[in-house]
């Protein structure tokens, strides 16, 4: 969206170097959808650094697709620290050599401070009735959401749509496998990211609904208006965590691997919390949770151990090249 990317640019905390300068400097790679909360997040740890320590740091951030974001850490991209949107991405990292592989055991909740799930942005007055996943697989909706191949956020959406079918025909997987190969079909184009989507959908008025994180949800009825748009939060959707790492291999490169550390642990606190929360994220700290309760609808959340046996498992089979997806998908 360009009038919240350009308030991100204001605060000068967009732009990213090829890597961190020295050791008071961060370079946080991160997820598309990201840009604002971390802009935010960066100005409040900058102060809460100085006030601790008397120096002051310089925090970059750079935002895509995670799955473009960690090939371009094992291209050469010298991240000191990583905040995805899915475990897989962080794993292909550890394979990789760049992420420890412990780094799931280095913070609270598996390394995930937040957490959020997957809802929907209608048209004011929600025309065509979208209430469910049942419905993007309708012939006169065309549902918006980025590419699974390069999105985290895509593929929770492909999971919980899944995740929906699977439970909707009673494990038919045959069922499930034709309903998501009929909503694939219905996406009218695949952006790389799921700010694309969302400037798909809004800028371009194309589609008739935009799925992706509840907090980007949020940020489209807020900048745009109530009087454009509206969230739907499906009855049933899947729990989408927020796995953050230090990238061991170039923190340790630029001597920076406890700063980085640091900012992460800023996520965690009750300050960093109530940020996160104030970007329309689920958070972890239950005072924070309580406080802000009334922003969130309630919704059954599954998970993809529960569903899919695990993030390895689902990759393997339905992400992995000749996997579901590729056997459903239909290209645009």
């Amino acid at each position: 969206m360009k009038a919240l990317a350009a308030a991100a640019f204001a605060a000068l905390l967009v732009a990213a170097p090829a890597k961190a300068q020295d050791a008071n400097s961060l370079l946080n790679v991160s997820y598309d959808i990201g840009r604002e909360l971390y802009a935010a997040v960066n100005v409040e740890f900058a102060k809460a650094w100085k006030a601790k320590t008397g120096k002051d740091v310089t925090l970059n951030q750079s935002h895509a697709g995670t799955s473009k974001q960690a090939r371009a850490i094992l291209e050469g991209l010298e991240a000191d620290l990583v905040t995805f949107n899915q475990v897989t991405d962080i794993n292909l990292l550890v394979k990789g050599g760049a992420v420890d592989a412990g780094w799931q055991k280095a913070f609270p909740n598996n390394a995930s401070p937040y957490y959020s799930l997957p809802a929907f942005v209608v048209r004011k007055g929600n025309p065509k009735g979208i209430k469910n996943w049942g419905d993007l697989a309708r012939d006169d909706v065309q549902p918006v959401f980025p590419n699974p191949k390069t999105s985290g956020n895509a593929r929770y959406t492909y999971l919980a749509a899944y995740a929906w079918a699977l439970e909707e025909y009673k494990g038919d997987t045959a069922k499930a496998d034709e309903y998501i190969k009929k909503m694939l079909s219905n996406v009218p184009v695949f952006d790389t990211g799921g700010r694309g989507s969302t400037t798909t959908f809004v800028e371009r008025e194309t589609g008739d609904v935009l799925i992706t994180f509840e907090a980007e949800t949020a940020a489209v009825v807020k900048q745009y208006g109530d009087d454009k748009f509206e969230v739907v939060v499906p009855p049933v959707s899947l729990l989408a965590e927020f796995p953050v790492a230090v990238v061991d291999k170039y923190a340790e490169k630029h001597g920076t691997k406890e700063l980085a550390k640091a900012y992460l642990d800023y996520l965690y606190s009750p300050e960093g919390q109530e940020i996160i929360a104030g970007f329309n994220n689920r958070v972890q700290d239950e005072k924070v949770a309580e406080k802000n309760k009334d922003k969130f609808p309630e919704v059954r959340l599954v998970t993809v151990e529960d569903v899919f046996g695990g993030w390895d498992k689902a990759q393997a089979e339905h992400f992995a090249s000749g996997g579901k997806l590729d056997q459903v998908f239909v290209g645009k």
